[in-house]
């Protein structure tokens, strides 16, 4: 894996509407990544909360729990989806993790199981322990014996807040006041992270419902560019 130097982090302000127009993305691709610029971004990579087309994901070590072993995201060595959840959400992380895991089968499927790691980051370290985490993956149908699903869990809220939202900017508060789960929610934005094996970002899918073709198309295509060097 080529080394490559890491920004210091990335701010945790949420992106307004439209702040930029996506044609003027680099002037073209960047050296570092293999997709094109990606036509539906909210905004230029640099008015973005969180590392987007063409920029480092920044540094974390985080315990993986349900692997029994720490990541390291400078060690990134395959073509990740990363993103921060709750699995006691409701809604929008169950919908967007059962997503993923039609993306784990399809290229599954290629037979690209060990060139790819799935990565959902807890920011509910409180509730979100092994068992939770396990229980979840089995409700969402994720394959963790593939050994490319990895739930990393933050040791404490605060190292969540660190990792999830001042480094990887994806923002999260937690709640008192909501109707679906009652004295215990989170707002939070909702984003993932394709991230290349020289941890450069290629793509930054907005929203639950993600399109599974496309997402595992787009693997598909950074794993095969990777393979070729």
């Amino acid at each position: 894996m080529k080394r490559r130097t890491l920004l210091a982090g990335v701010g945790t302000a949420a992106a307004g509407s439209v702040a930029g127009c996506t044609s003027r993305l680099f002037g073209g691709s960047p050296d570092d990544v293999v997709l094109d610029p990606q036509s539906d971004q909210l905004a230029d990579s640099e008015d973005l909360a969180y590392p987007a087309y063409g920029q480092p994901l920044p540094s974390f070590e985080l315990p993986a729990p349900l692997a029994d072993e720490t990541f390291d995201s400078d060690e990134l060595d395959r073509t990740a989806l990363v993103t921060g959840v709750f699995t006691f959400c409701p809604a929008e992380c169950s919908i967007l993790l059962r997503q993923w895991a039609t993306v784990q089968r399809r290229v599954a499927a290629a037979g690209l199981t060990d060139d790819t790691y799935f990565i959902p980051i807890t920011f509910d370290p409180e509730r979100d322990d092994a068992a939770a985490l396990r229980d979840n993956a089995e409700s969402i149908g994720a394959d963790l014996e593939a050994g490319n699903w990895l739930y990393l869990r933050p040791e404490t809220p605060a190292r969540a807040k660190a990792v999830v939202e001042d480094r990887l900017g994806i923002g999260f508060e937690r709640t008192t006041e909501s109707d679906r789960l009652p004295g215990y929610d989170f707002t939070h934005i909702v984003v993932t992270l394709l991230v290349n094996p020289d941890g450069v970002v290629e793509r930054a899918y907005r929203g639950e419902r993600i399109d599974p073709e496309r997402v595992a198309g787009d693997m598909e295509r950074v794993v095969a560019a990777f393979d070729d060097e």
